[in-house]
């Protein structure tokens, strides 16, 4: 148990670091005052928040920081949070980039395309899109609209004829005919003030130039300005007018609902409403909102994303606004997001009638997302799941199993499960000198949880291990003595008393409980893990069927006159099956495995009297 001694904590700012069993971190916080605020959390004071208590009843040490400013304790605490995702802390699922429009203005020829990273390059921006197919979709509109070239720049230097685009209208192929360079910049800039939003301004220009060429009987082109005008008043019937200003803004505000918060961001782009993006906290309460908000949107803005020249926040979150440890953060955020953007920033409340609808317009998305989001994980089958087994969350599980024949060729399997799906880039297969012919499948699981702890990063929120309370001990036994003990929730699925080819009656076992979990049979949670039980069955069989194969290949290859065990293995690497060495020919044999024409020759011959 923790005791907790003011004393030994600085009055200065800077960044705690809570710890439970084995040193796993639980919770990373700043401050500008380490000692009061850590005396907070241990009054015992009745107004803990139920997160909060749950917490203080973990921790077992606490580590500090000391920063020279709030500034530094706040950039910090947010690199802090990155690397070691702690489970008490607001942690972004989705922390990638958008997707904006890109428009490279020192391209003689520019193109729109896409791109998720702001750089000081020249180039004009636009965006950001929070779905990458409503993106492509307003791509494609801009295309029928304005034929700009769609190629690369590789492609424009080497093109031999026009694309299809060219043919069917939607680009007038620079890469192979003679393009007025002014034309070409003509449209550019129009491409430019459509998505800053001056829509108005090229309708009327367009307009313009339609009812000249009427007039100076060039029908054909008038017919074509027709068209585009057409086609431009159909895509400016999709945006809303929310600011009579065209500025471009972020509008960010929180909700706190029964559920936990949520967060909205609106993205307004030259007075017109482009898109949105919700998140949503369980378990924050009110008193955190502020500080969650905080450390949410140091994550959303990261140095490569587009940021804009002012962003509407709440008074909470405003410069000079909050209220206890949110007090005074947000003029450091301000300056940090001012630095991320290499140019001036403008952080506060917000100003007139429009900008206060736009926040109430946010705060009622956040609210209505932080309700979808709870009704959602609450027949989510991971958020169940999670509950039961005591976790934060239940985004990575990764499951074991030990396959062998008589003690050969023993393989330990592993498979990763993450947000619900198989993630088959991370399957892995190991095989333990110690654990051959010994039948001891304790043996093996120690030997693979010794080898898990070496690995590291990213650990799993649950290890799930094929077996009984057995199995589930010399794992857990071995994760203690390796010393990440308590990095991750250790689970076993058993068949049960009752099992039959008809009842998945399969048991959950959990370290320190006798009894199983009490998950009902047939249930969607115990359906989700005996999934993951049988792919990671099926995965450890065929694995160690692969290695039985090889085996006994080997084994044969061994016999053949002249075949040791150097020249059976380089024969198995490099053809994979004997009917593969049957095919070759004898200079084949020689180019790909390096043996000497008497050795080859010998071996071909051999070869031809094996089977498959």
């Amino acid at each position: 148990m923790f005791t907790f001694d003011q004393k030994n904590y600085p009055t200065s700012p800077g960044v705690y670091l809570m710890k439970g069993g084995r040193g796993k971190i639980l919770y990373v916080g700043k401050a500008k005052n380490l000692r009061a605020r850590l005396s907070s959390y241990f009054r015992n004071d009745a107004g803990q928040t139920v997160k909060t208590a749950a917490l203080v009843a973990r921790i077992e040490g606490v580590d500090v920081l000391m920063t020279a400013s709030e500034k530094e304790a706040l950039l910090l605490e947010s690199s802090l949070i990155k690397k070691h995702r702690p489970r008490y802390n607001v942690v972004l699922k989705d922390d990638k980039n958008y997707i904006l429009f890109k428009l490279d203005k020192r391209s003689p020829f520019p193109r729109l395309a896409f791109t998720r990273r702001v750089e000081r390059d020249g180039a004009a921006y636009f965006g950001p899109f929070t779905s990458a197919a409503a993106a492509r979709a307003t791509w494609k509109e801009l295309g029928r609209v304005f034929p700009l070239r769609k190629c690369g720049d590789r492609a424009l230097a080497n093109r031999v004829r026009p694309c299809l685009y060219h043919f069917i209208g939607q680009c007038l192929a620079p890469c192979v005919l003679a393009v007025d360079a002014g034309e070409y910049g003509a449209l550019v800039r129009r491409v430019e003030a459509f998505l800053t939003g001056r829509s108005a301004e090229v309708l009327r220009s367009v307009a313009r130039e339609m009812e000249a060429a009427a007039e100076a009987l060039a029908f054909e082109k008038a017919a074509g300005l027709r068209d585009l005008l057409t086609a431009m008043r159909k895509t400016v019937e999709g945006q809303a007018t929310v600011l009579t200003r065209l500025v471009d803004m972020d509008v960010v505000n929180v909700a706190v609902t029964e559920y936990g918060v949520g967060l909205c961001v609106l993205f307004v782009r030259q007075g017109r409403l482009l898109d949105r993006k919700t998140f949503f906290f369980p378990g924050v309460e009110s008193g955190e909102a502020a500080s969650a908000a905080m450390t949410a949107l140091l994550q959303f803005y990261r140095p490569e994303s587009f940021i804009p020249p002012r962003i509407v926040v709440p008074e909470a979150l405003a410069p000079g606004g909050g209220a206890g440890e949110a007090a005074g953060d947000g003029q450091a955020l301000a300056e940090i997001l001012e630095e991320r953007r290499g140019m001036a920033l403008r952080l506060g409340p917000a100003r007139g009638r429009e900008e206060r609808q736009l926040l109430e317009m946010a705060a009622v998305n956040a609210g209505r997302a932080a309700e979808e989001a709870a009704k959602a994980a609450e027949s989510d089958v991971t958020a169940s799941l999670a509950r039961a087994f005591g976790l934060a969350r239940l985004t990575r599980i990764e499951a074991v199993d030990v396959s062998h024949l008589g003690g050969r060729d023993v393989r330990v399997g592993l498979v990763v499960f993450e947000d619900g799906g198989p993630r088959k880039s991370d399957y892995r297969s190991y095989a333990f000198k110690e654990a051959e012919g010994t039948s001891d499948d304790y043996l093996a699981l120690a030997a693979f949880a010794a080898k898990r702890a070496v690995s590291g990063p990213p650990w799993p929120d649950l290890l799930l291990i094929d077996g009984g309370k057995g199995q589930l001990a010399a794992v857990g036994r071995a994760l203690e003595k390796a010393g990440v003990g308590g990095a991750f929730a250790l689970a076993s699925i058993a068949k049960g008393e009752r099992r039959s080819q008809n009842e998945m009656d399969d048991v959950i076992f959990v370290p320190g409980r006798k009894n199983p979990l009490a998950l009902r049979s047939g249930s969607p949670e115990l359906l989700f893990l005996q999934r993951i039980r049988d792919t990671v069955h099926d995965y450890s069989i065929g694995r160690q069927r692969r290695a039985r194969t090889k085996t006994g290949l080997r084994s044969e290859l061994l016999a053949l006159p002249g075949v040791g065990p150097k020249t059976a293995r380089l024969l198995w690497d490099t053809f994979g099956s004997v009917a593969a060495m049957r095919a070759a020919s004898v200079a084949e044999l020689m180019a790909r495995t390096g043996l000497g024409p008497g050795r080859a020759g010998a071996v071909s011959a051999a070869l031809a009297g094996l089977s498959d």
